[in-house]
């Protein structure tokens, strides 16, 4: 497998999440896990990750979180999204994961596959 470094954004409370993360063990892989809602996120890192992983701000608001209609945001911009997404990590769908092959929001969980070869 051509996996050398492998990354998590996880909640581990999230099924989706963990799922995500036994996937990449089974295939071999032990990814640097990052507990994002304690980590938080910069803006740089947000745009840098949406980027890599083919996704807009839009794309990757977790719209299920009651935060998410609490802030009115069905209707901001990508500039107002990725404000609310720094000072309330919450508001960022889950997991992302970051390999060598590059990056995905790992949902369904299956999209992993991509990174793995």
């Amino acid at each position: 497998m051509g996996v050398v470094d492998a990354t998590i954004y996880h909640n581990p409370r999230c099924v989706t999440s963990r799922n995500a993360l036994a996937k990449l063990r089974e295939a071999g892989v032990e990814p640097t896990v990052i507990k994002y809602l304690d980590a938080g996120w910069t803006r740089e890192q947000l745009t840098e990750l949406f980027d890599a992983a083919g996704v807009t701000p839009g794309q990757a608001a977790r719209k299920r979180e009651k935060l998410y209609k609490e802030l009115n945001l069905a209707e901001a911009s990508d500039e107002q999204l990725l404000d609310a997404m720094v000072e309330h990590p919450v508001l960022v769908e889950r997991p992302f994961v970051v390999t060598d092959a590059g990056a995905r929001l790992a949902r369904p969980v299956d999209k992993i596959d991509e990174l793995l070869g």
